[in-house]
């Protein structure tokens, strides 16, 4: 999320989303310490480059062992897996905005 928030990608008012080119993407779960966010962070970061580095090597093995580091800090940090939210509220990650119950509020922006 820090990074889409630095980019200017709006978050919505509870906070669940962050919305890029229409779309809704799950947020970080801001009940995480500043460590623990710091932590996955930066195992998000390393597992993104070693995709990068497997992919242009070409070691599928490699490829898949970083991808699955991508999928566990994003699990970490939130933004995957089961929901962070307690309200039971149905989780909208990956949905059009225009077709979620949050349509207006990005339309007022």
């Amino acid at each position: 999320m820090t990074s889409d928030r630095a980019r200017g990608a709006p978050l919505t008012p509870d906070k669940r989303y962050i919305v890029v080119r229409g779309r809704l993407w799950r947020a970080s779960n801001p009940n995480l310490t500043a460590t623990e966010r710091a932590r996955w962070v930066a195992a998000l970061m390393d597992a993104r480059r070693a995709v990068q580095t497997a992919m242009r090597s070409g070691e599928a093995t490699a490829l898949r062992s970083a991808r699955r580091a991508v999928e566990a800090a994003k699990r970490g940090l939130g933004e995957r897996g089961p929901v962070w939210w307690t309200d039971g509220g149905k989780d909208y990650n990956r949905c059009l905005v225009k077709y979620t119950p949050y349509a207006s509020w990005f339309g007022s922006l």
